[in-house]
C-alpha cells in the first residue's frame, strides 16, 4: 500500500466490501440517526431563527407569541405535506423529484437547482453560526480566528462525510443529545419560574397589541408580524430534508421517513417556540456585540447561580449550540450530493456526479458541496449578518412547486383516491404557506442583498440546461451508432442457420491471439470498437473476450435486489456480443463484475486474464468531440485513458479506438 492508500485510509477509512451482506445495514440510518443527521438543521437554526424574528419585531416584543404560533402552525403543515411526499415517492429525491414528475422537467430543474444552492449556503451558514456560538464565551480579542476555525470546522466535516453518513451520525449523537437536554431545560426553566407572572405576560401582550395598533395601524402591526414570521423562515428549512434522502433510511423506508419527520416536527416546534417564549419571559434586550441573543439570554437564565455553576453550564450549553450548528450542515452535505446524484442521472449535471466511492459515498457531490460552501464562507468573511441575507429564500422555492405539485397529483388521482380531500388540503395549505413565505421573503431580502442567491440559482440553471443540451446531442449520435445493432443481429440470424450442426461452438486456443474488448451493454459504441478492431487487424484475432463492468451509482445503489438486477444485466448484455462472434467463427467468452469503479474493477481482472490468455491486447472505445475541451472532460468520463495510463504502468498493451462525434 502507498503512502496515497495509506493517507486515504486513514482519513477516509476502508474500501467497503460490495457482497458484504450487511452493506446496506451497516450504511443505512434508523429513524433516531435520521433524526440526529437531517432534523439536526432544523433544530440547529433555534440559534438564529427565532433571533431574526426577534429582532425584526424591534420594540413591539410581546409580538413574539404570534409570531412563536405561527411558526409551529407552519412547522406542523409542512411536516405532515412532506410526509405526503414520502408516501408518494418512496425512493426520495424531495422536491425535485416531484416538480419533475407532477409539473414539468423544467420546474424540477429549478426546484432542485434552488435546492443545491440551499444547502450550499445551509453548509455555510451552520457553520458560520457554530463559530458565532463558540466564540460568544471566548475574549473579544480571540475574534479575528472565528474565520479561521470556521474554515477549519467546514473542512472537518467535508472529510467525516467522505467516510460516510452514519459514522459522521454516530460521532454526533452525544452532542445533539447534550444540546436537546441543555435547551429544553432552559426553557422549562424559564417558564417555571415565571409561572406566577403569566397573566403578567398575558396583560402585556394585549397592551402591546394595543400599542402597536395605536402607534402604527392595523396594516403595519400585521405587517410587523408577518415580517418577523418571514424573517425567522429560516427556521424552517432541513424539514425538506428527509424527502431528499429516503435512500439513506433503513427499510421500511416509508415508516422511518414518516418517523424522522414527526421527530423533527416535535422537537423543532417546542425548541422554537419555547424560545421566543424564553425571549420575552426574561426580556432579553438589544444584542450585545460578538453575542448571540441565545448567550445573553444564558447569562440573564444563569444570573442568581452561585457563578461556578452558570458559567459552566452557560459554556456547556454554548459549546453544545456551537458543536450542533455544525451538525447541522450535514444536511447539506446529505441532501445536496443526493440532489446533484438525481439530476446527474437525467443528465442535468455531469454524470460524475452519480457516480459512489468505495465507501458508496457520492464522493463528487460532497467535495463540491463543501467547496462551495468554503467559497461562500470566504467571500462573505462567515459573516451571519451577510449569509442571512442570502439564506432561507431558495427552500421556498422547492417547497412551492413540490406542494404544488402534489396539489395538482391529489386534484388528477380524486376519482381512485378516496382521501384525496385531506390530502390535498394539506398539501393546499402547505403551498399557500410556501408560497406567502417565498413572495414575502422576496420583497424583504431582494433590496438587502437576497438577489444574489436568485441570480447564482439563475445562473446554475442556466447551466444545467447548456450540460442537458450536450448529452442530448451525444446521445443523437449514439442513436445513429445503434443502427450496428439491427444489422448485427440480421448478421448474426443468417450465420446461424448456416452453422446449426456445430453446437459445441469454434474451440478454445489460449496462446491464439486474442482482443479483449472494454464494453459497457450491448449497443452501437461497443459494435463499432468491435467491428473497428477486425477492420485494423483482419484476421489477427482468434479469440475474443468481452468485459463489462455493472457500476454502481446513486441510480442503483437502492438495495441487494438492485445490485443483483445490474449484475444479471450485465451478464445479459454481454452474452450478445458473445453469440454475435461465435456465430461467426470466433471463440468469444464473456467476464462481468460488478463495482462502483471501473478503472479498478477492469485493473484487477486484467492479471488474470492475462494469464489465460499470454498473447491479449485490451481495447476500448472513446467518443472524440471536434472541439475538445475541459467542458466535454468533464462531462464524459474518459474512464478509458485512465486505463490505459494504469495498463502502460503495469506493462499491459492496451489501444484505444476513437470515435469522432
Amino acid at each position: 500500500m502507498n503512502l496515497g492508500q495509506r493517507l486515504k485510509t486513514f482519513f477516509i477509512g476502508k474500501s467497503r466490501d460490495l457482497t458484504d451482506k450487511r452493506l446496506f445495514h451497516n450504511t443505512s440510518l434508523v429513524a433516531l440517526f435520521a433524526w440526529v443527521a437531517l432534523g439536526a438543521n432544523g433544530i440547529s437554526s433555534s440559534c438564529y431563527g427565532p433571533e431574526a424574528a426577534w429582532g425584526a419585531l424591534d420594540k413591539h416584543t410581546y409580538l413574539a407569541l404570534f409570531v412563536a404560533l405561527a411558526s409551529v402552525i407552519t412547522i406542523i403543515v409542512i411536516s405532515a405535506s412532506y410526509s405526503q411526499i414520502i408516501e408518494a415517492f418512496p425512493a426520495g429525491g424531495g422536491g425535485y423529484v416531484v416538480a419533475s414528475k407532477l409539473l414539468h422537467p423544467a420546474a424540477g430543474v429549478v426546484a432542485g437547482c434552488a435546492l443545491i444552492v440551499d444547502y450550499v449556503l445551509t453548509i455555510a451558514v451552520s457553520v458560520a453560526s457554530g463559530a458565532d456560538a463558540l466564540f460568544s464565551f471566548l475574549p473579544p480579542h480571540w475574534q479575528p480566528y472565528k474565520l479561521m476555525a470556521a474554515v477549519g470546522g467546514l473542512l472537518l466535516l467535508t472529510v467525516m462525510n467522505l467516510r460516510g453518513v452514519k459514522e459522521s451520525v454516530v460521532i454526533c449523537l452525544p452532542v445533539f443529545i447534550l444540546f436537546l437536554i441543555t435547551h429544553a431545560f432552559v426553557i422549562l426553566y424559564g417558564i417555571v419560574t415565571h409561572v406566577t407572572g403569566m397573566s403578567g405576560v398575558v396583560s402585556a401582550t394585549a397592551a402591546d397589541v394595543k400599542g402597536a395598533h395605536s402607534e402604527l395601524g392595523l396594516g403595519m402591526m400585521l405587517f410587523l408580524i408577518m415580517r418577523a414570521y418571514a424573517q425567522g423562515a429560516g427556521t424552517y428549512t432541513g424539514i425538506e430534508g428527509v424527502s431528499n434522502s429516503m435512500l439513506m433510511l433503513r427499510e421500511p423506508r416509508v415508516e422511518t421517513g414518516k418517523k424522522t419527520m414527526r421527530y423533527m416536527a416535535i422537537s423543532l416546534c417546542i425548541v422554537v417556540a419555547g424560545l421566543l417564549v424564553s425571549y420575552l419571559l426574561w426580556q432579553v434586550g438589544p444584542p450585545v456585540e460578538g453575542k448571540t441573543l441565545n448567550a445573553v439570554l444564558l447569562e440573564k437564565v444563569t444570573t442568581d447561580w452561585p457563578p461556578r455553576l452558570g458559567f459552566a453550564f452557560v459554556l456547556v450549553t454554548l459549546i453544545s449550540e456551537a458543536a450542533l450548528l455544525l451538525i447541522a450542515a450535514q444536511a447539506g452535505f446529505m441532501g445536496g450530493p443526493q440532489v446533484l446524484a438525481n439530476m446527474a442521472l437525467d443528465r442535468w449535471f455531469p454524470t460524475r456526479f452519480a457516480t459512489l466511492s468505495d465507501r458508496f459515498v457520492t464522493q463528487n457531490g460532497v467535495l463540491l458541496m463543501g467547496a462551495a460552501a468554503l467559497g461562500v464562507m470566504i467571500v462573505t468573511g462567515g459573516s451571519m449578518a451577510l449569509l442571512v441575507l442570502l439564506y432561507s429564500l431558495n427552500v421556498f422555492i422547492t417547497f412551492t412547486l413540490s406542494q404544488l405539485g402534489m396539489v395538482r397529483n391529489w386534484w388528477q388521482q380524486r376519482a381512485v383516491t378516496p382521501a384525496w380531500r385531506r390530502k390535498l388540503a394539506i398539501n393546499g395549505i402547505g403551498f399557500s404557506l410556501s408560497l406567502f413565505i417565498l413572495v414575502f421573503l422576496s420583497v424583504i431580502k431582494l433590496k438587502e442583498g437576497g438577489w444574489v442567491t436568485l441570480a447564482g440559482t439563475g445562473m446554475l440553471i442556466a447551466l444545467a440546461f447548456a450540460i442537458k443540451r450536450h448529452y442530448r446531442a451525444t446521445a443523437t449520435v449514439l442513436r445513429r451508432l445503434d443502427d450496428l445493432i439491427e444489422v448485427a443481429e440480421l448478421s448474426g440470424s443468417s450465420v446461424e442457420r448456416a452453422r446449426t450442426a456445430a453446437e459445441e461452438g469454434p474451440k478454445l486456443d489460449t496462446n491464439a491471439k486474442t482482443a479483449v474488448l472494454l464494453v459497457n451493454g450491448f449497443n452501437g459504441l461497443g459494435l463499432h470498437t468491435l467491428l473497428g478492431v477486425m477492420r485494423m487487424f483482419p484476421g489477427v484475432f482468434k479469440n475474443f473476450i468481452f468485459v463489462q463492468v455493472g457500476v454502481v451509482d446513486a441510480g442503483n445503489f437502492k438495495g441487494a435486489a438492485e445490485i443483483e438486477n445490474c449484475r444479471r444485466n450485465s451478464e445479459a448484455e454481454i452474452q450478445r456480443y458473445v453469440n454475435y462472434m461465435r456465430q461467426h467463427g470466433f471463440y468469444a467468452e464473456g467476464i462481468t463484475a460488478v463495482g462502483t469503479d471501473l478503472v479498478a474493477e477492469v485493473t484487477e481482472l486484467s492479471p488474470e486474464i492475462l494469464k489465460r490468455f499470454p498473447h491479449a491486447v485490451f481495447f476500448g472505445g472513446q467518443l472524440v468531440f471536434p472541439d475538445e475541451s475541459f467542458v466535454t472532460r468533464w462531462l464524459h468520463n474518459y474512464a478509458v485513458f485512465a486505463l490505459q495510463r494504469k495498463f502502460y504502468q503495469k506493462g499491459f498493451p492496451f489501444l484505444i479506438l476513437p470515435i469522432r462525434v
